[in-house]
């Protein structure tokens, strides 16, 4: 008795146990998560803190370096990096991959609870970490379009309306906006009327903020009733502010329309939001880790008839750019290789065996192997990818070949004149052991890939399970439902039917050359022993000169990269240069759409950048590449004095936190910001001599022009001046500083 004998015995249990994995694995083909490659989540979170108007230097020394002494405490860092810029500081801690991202988080924020001692004191809110995944594109970028309603209100639109709303939706991780920022009245102080009225800086901030408030009023009560106390005490526009009295001078008042400009504007003006050459506010989606990205889009874009029922009709809400068009292609493509080649293992396999019945018993093992492994992915939490169903591809070639053993061992004692079932139980037995072996050491093969670590690791790890899970299924399904078919559907040989009889010649044919070409190789030893041998020198030689790689580079359809300005470049010439820029990618044949963000919001290296994202005409329609699309921008846009476009294909696999102008990296280090200072324009000099690498840049931003100023600490002291009220000064007349918060409803 083999483990084939009760399930021949019982034909019927055998097809409902085959029916309901097949229908297991038909609903968990529904039930899967779709994106281009397996999840290889990076433990990664992103902490940032801003101080409006604060130099590189002070934001390093006074924001990120506190920080950073914090985080060096939490174990699992394996990355640390930071970035300071005018007003901002960044800092992108990247743990081992066993880590936990909620375990890191909470101790993230209990880091940054510990510093916020050494912060400064007028930072405006205390550093925001979020959990990030920088191998994991947007899914979707949309837009917010108006040639009337001014982008403060649609960015308020966007950020208190919209983001909510999309963060909400099941898939979606995370929802920012940019482009633009909050509005804001802001107060341009002219310093010749403070100087003829005596009237400080800090005089007109504290004004500000006593003139705008929101405190509690209490309540008017008696036996009867309660009755709440309201007050005008908050203002909301320009117009509110112009007439409001900041001091008198002589008897006469001094309003604040005498100090200077009081306009109704956004929280930051340096900042420009353009898609296509019009003004916008960018909505960009990332989604959770394991998501079904099709599934998530499909449910975002459900919604936008409810958003733009929520807009006037002079606001256009639209998709700039849609990471799941190339999502779905790659998996359909995938798709319909796993269906061509299971037709082909049919094909193939009656081919040989030349019988509708023995062709039809172990082509059944394919589909139902392939269809039962999507249940073994939903157990496992793995994804419908383009890894996941390469691995369904290639193992279509491997889960037939237990059942043809099978049904070859019983045909032959069939042939034996053996009955049906008699032929079924004697096969199966003696070729159990057989195939279990077979099965085992293929399985055996993929332990390597198994037991690989890192990133590669995980790319391939699913790959290899997935492709072991159909080989052991199929194994399952050869040895109870192939002999149990068998038993039941084929009949005693009394001779082969007419295309058997008409194909033997041939098949004799080939038989007898493959015979005769094997003498000819056996009796000339030493001929084959010098072809094996040039054949590995030539393998070896190829290899040496094949162009290597960590990943195949993706055309995806979409573009990124960035305008970088000189240092000291002003924002309004960043944006003249930007939408210069901006109009050539725009203007190319193969280019769909164009979004741009610049200024200190732009997701660069600070105020001297702009963020580019390009859209390409899907691939059936452009008549390029996305590298030709790129090399003929780059002919185009080089040269141009005060700025340079950095353009990357969007991939789908990205490794490290540090994100930067180009594919590739180089990280140098120093003791000391001078060493730094002095070495790092030699290495970028000297990388830029190399004929190999193109699109060379730094983020090392500190030749810019500055001004300086010394205090006189002895003349300081005599007029009652600390060099703390001299920086809260310069602040109040050069930054951007939030004196006031106006609550309104919704924000």
């Amino acid at each position: 008795m083999s483990i084939s004998t009760p399930f021949i015995h019982r034909p019927v249990a055998t097809t409902l146990l085959l029916v309901a994995v097949t229908l297991a694995g038909g609903i968990a083909y529904t039930l899967l998560p779709v994106s281009a490659l397996p999840e290889v989540d990076f433990p990664t979170i992103f902490v940032s803190g801003g101080l409006p108007g604060a130099s590189p230097e002070v934001m390093a020394a006074s924001v990120a370096t506190p920080l950073e002494k914090q985080f060096t405490r939490i174990a699992g860092v394996t990355e640390m990096t930071s970035r300071s810029s005018v007003g901002s500081a960044t800092i992108v801690l990247q743990f081992d991959l066993s880590r936990d991202i909620n375990g890191a988080a909470r101790e993230v924020q209990a880091a940054i609870n510990s510093a916020a001692g050494y912060l400064p004191a007028n930072l405006p809110s205390l550093p925001r970490y979020r959990k990030i995944n920088p191998a994991d594109q947007p899914i979707l970028l949309m837009t917010l379009e108006s040639d009337v309603v001014p982008r403060p209100q649609l960015y308020d639109i966007a950020s208190s309306v919209f983001a909510q709303k999309l963060a909400q939706v099941q898939g979606v991780g995370q929802v920012s906006v940019g482009g633009s920022s909050l509005p804001a009245v802001r107060v341009e102080v002219n310093p010749q009327p403070l100087s003829k009225y005596n009237v400080g800086l800090d005089q007109v901030g504290s004004f500000l903020q006593s003139a705008n408030a929101n405190k509690p009023k209490g309540s008017l009560s008696n036996s009867e009733r309660e009755i709440p106390i309201y007050t005008t005490d908050q203002l909301f526009l320009a117009k509110d502010y112009k007439d409001l009295v900041v001091v008198y001078r002589n008897g006469a008042p001094v309003r604040l329309s005498d100090l200077g400009r009081v306009i109704d504007a956004n929280e930051d003006v340096r900042n420009l939001g353009v898609v296509n050459g019009n003004p916008m506010v960018q909505i960009q989606i990332n989604r959770q880790p394991n998501a079904n990205i099709v599934d998530t889009v499909a449910r975002i874009k459900a919604l936008m008839p409810q958003f733009q029922a929520q807009l006037p009709p002079t606001v256009r809400f639209r998709i700039a750019s849609d990471r799941t068009v190339t999502t779905r292609q790659s998996l359909h493509d995938a798709q319909r290789n796993v269906i061509v080649s299971i037709g082909l293992v049919v094909l193939v396999v009656f081919l040989f065996l030349r019988s509708a019945w023995s062709t039809f018993i172990p082509s059944v093992s394919v589909p139902v192997s392939i269809i039962a492994t999507f249940g073994a992915m939903y157990l496992l939490g793995y994804t419908l990818d383009n890894l996941s169903l390469m691995a369904l591809t290639i193992a279509t070639g491997f889960v037939v070949d237990d059942a043809i053993v099978v049904i070859e061992n019983i045909t032959r004692h069939l042939e034996n004149g053996m009955k049906p079932m008699q032929a079924a139980l004697k096969g199966a037995e003696e070729i159990g052991f057989t195939v279990l072996s077979m099965s085992i050491s293929l399985i055996a093969v993929f332990i390597p890939i198994l037991m690989m670590s890192g990133v590669v690791g995980r790319l391939f790890r699913e790959f290899a399970v997935i492709l072991s899970a159909a080989i052991a299924l199929s194994m399952v399904v050869a040895l109870t439902v192939i002999p149990m078919m068998c038993s039941r559907l084929l009949k005693e040989h009394r001779g082969h039917g007419y295309l058997y009889n008409q194909t033997e010649k041939l098949y004799r044919w080939s038989i007898s050359s493959y015979g005769s070409a094997l003498e000819v190789v056996l009796n000339h030893p030493g001929s084959v022993l010098l072809t094996l041998l040039l054949t590995v020198g030539i393998s070896v030689y190829l290899y040496d000169k094949i162009p290597k790689g960590f990943f195949p580079q993706q055309d995806t359809g979409r573009l990124q990269g960035a305008v970088m300005g000189e240092q000291h470049i002003s924002y309004q010439a960043l944006v003249a240069k930007a939408k210069w820029f901006e109009e050539k990618i725009r203007v190319d044949p193969d280019v769909e759409a164009v979004t741009m963000i610049a200024g200190t919001s732009g997701g660069g290296f600070g105020g001297n950048s702009a963020q580019i994202n390009v859209q390409l005409k899907p691939a059936g329609v452009r008549k390029s590449t996305s590298d030709q699309v790129i090399a003929r921008l780059r002919r185009q846009t080089s040269g141009v004095p005060g700025a340079t476009m950095f353009l990357q294909n969007s991939q789908d696999v990205r490794v490290g936190g540090r994100q930067g102008n180009a594919q590739y990296q180089y990280t140098l280090q120093a003791p000391d910001f001078d060493t730094l200072a002095l070495w790092g324009p030699r290495v970028l000099e000297k990388l830029s001599t190399l004929p190999e690498i193109a699109d060379v840049s730094s983020d090392q931003q500190n030749s810019g022009l500055s001004s300086n100023v010394i205090i006189d600490r002895d003349t300081a002291s005599r007029l009652g001046l600390t060099a703390q009220a001299v920086d809260s000064a310069l602040y109040d007349a050069f930054g951007q500083r939030q004196v006031s918060v106006m609550y309104k409803s919704i924000n």
